[in-house]
C-alpha cells in the first residue's frame, strides 16, 4: 500500500463532504427510502456501464469474484436503505452522527477479515468516537430508533469497505463499482417487490415528483458514481479503518449543510456539538498517530 499524500487526504475529505450531503438529499426526495435506493443504484449502474463501454475500460472479472461483488451490492443496498430511513425517522444530523460508529466497527471487524491482531491506536480512537456519540445523544433519547438504524447502517458500511479493500488489489475502481451497483439495484428491487407484495409499500408512491429527478440524478452520478468510485480507488492508499474514521466527519460536514437547507429543524443540544468536536479531534489525530506507530514498529523491527 502506497503512503497517502496530502492531496489524497484532501480528496478523501471532499468525498466525505459529498457523503454528508446524501442524508439531506434523502430528505429532499419524496419517495420512500427503499424506492430511492432502487432509483439511485439503477442510474448509477447504467451510467457506469455506459461509461465503461464507451471508454472500453471494463476489466475482466472471474466468475467467483463477480458473484462476490454482486453480493457486496446487497450489503450496500441495505446500508443505504437504513441510512435514508434513519434520516427520516430522526433527522439528518442524528443519522450522520450514528454513521460515526463506523471506525469502531472497522477496528473490531477488520482484524477478523484479515486475521491480524487488533491495533491499539484503532481501538482507542474508536472508543473516543463512541464517547463523542455518548455526549451527542445523552439528551436525545427520543431519537433512539433513528440512531440505532444509523449505527447498524455504519456496521454494514464498514463491512463492504473492508471487502472492497481486498478487491482494489485486483480490479479497477470503476469495474468494482459497476458490479456492486448492479448487485445493489437487483437486491433493492427484489426487496421493493416483496414490500409491494405484502402491502408495505403503495404502488402510487413509487414515482418521484418532477422536482425529485434533479436530486436523484445528483445522488446517483455525483454522490454514487463519482464519490463511490473515487473512494474505492483511494483504498489503494488508505486502510479500511482510515477511510471509515474519516467518514466520521460526515456529521460535521452534514450538520453545516443541514443548517443551510433546513435551518432550526436541525438545531441540536450543546452535547451534540461537543461530541462532534471530539469526533473531529479523533479523525485529525489518526494520520499522525498512525505514522508514529508505523515508525516505532519499523525501528523495533
Amino acid at each position: 500500500m502506497n503512503r497517502p499524500t496530502t492531496t489524497d487526504y484532501l480528496h478523501l475529505h471532499f468525498l466525505v463532504l459529498i457523503w454528508g450531503f446524501t442524508a439531506i438529499l434523502g430528505l429532499l426526495i419524496s419517495v420512500s427510502a427503499l424506492t430511492l435506493v432502487v432509483y439511485r443504484t439503477l442510474l448509477a449502474a447504467v451510467g457506469l456501464g455506459v461509461l465503461l463501454y464507451v471508454q472500453k475500460k471494463m476489466a475482466p472479472v472471474s466468475p467467483g469474484d463477480r458473484l462476490k461483488l454482486l453480493a457486496t451490492g446487497l450489503v450496500i443496498a441495505l446500508h443505504w436503505a437504513l441510512f435514508f430511513e434513519a434520516a427520516r425517522v430522526a433527522n439528518a444530523s442524528v443519522c450522520l452522527a450514528g454513521m460515526a460508529t463506523g471506525s469502531l466497527w472497522t477496528s473490531l471487524l477488520e482484524p477478523l477479515f484479515f486475521r491480524r491482531r487488533l491495533r491499539l491506536v484503532e481501538v482507542v480512537l474508536g472508543i473516543v468516537v463512541m464517547a463523542g456519540l455518548y455526549l451527542i445523544f445523552r439528551f436525545e433519547i427520543d431519537r433512539a430508533v433513528g440512531l440505532l438504524m444509523a449505527v447498524f447502517s455504519a456496521m454494514l458500511a464498514s463491512i463492504f469497505t473492508i471487502i472492497n479493500s481486498r478487491f482494489t488489489r485486483h480490479y479497477p475502481a470503476m469495474t468494482i463499482t459497476f458490479y456492486e451497483m448492479s448487485g445493489a439495484f437487483g437486491s433493492s428491487l427484489l426487496f421493493l417487490g416483496l414490500y409491494l407484495a405484502f402491502g408495505l409499500e403503495k404502488p402510487s408512491a413509487l414515482w418521484p415528483r418532477p422536482a425529485d429527478w434533479l436530486w436523484i440524478s445528483i445522488l446517483a452520478f455525483v454522490c454514487t458514481v463519482y464519490a463511490y468510485s473515487a473512494s474505492v480507488w483511494l483504498m489503494r492508499k488508505f486502510s479500511a479503518f482510515a477511510i471509515n474514521l474519516t467518514v466520521n466527519l460526515e456529521p460535521v460536514y452534514g450538520i453545516m449543510l443541514a443548517w443551510l437547507f433546513f435551518g432550526d429543524r436541525e438545531r441540536m443540544t450543546g452535547g451534540f456539538y461537543i461530541g462532534t468536536l471530539i469526533i473531529l479531534i479523533a479523525v485529525l489525530a489518526y494520520p499522525a498517530l498512525n505514522r508514529k506507530m508505523d515508525k516505532k514498529y519499523t525501528i523495533q523491527s
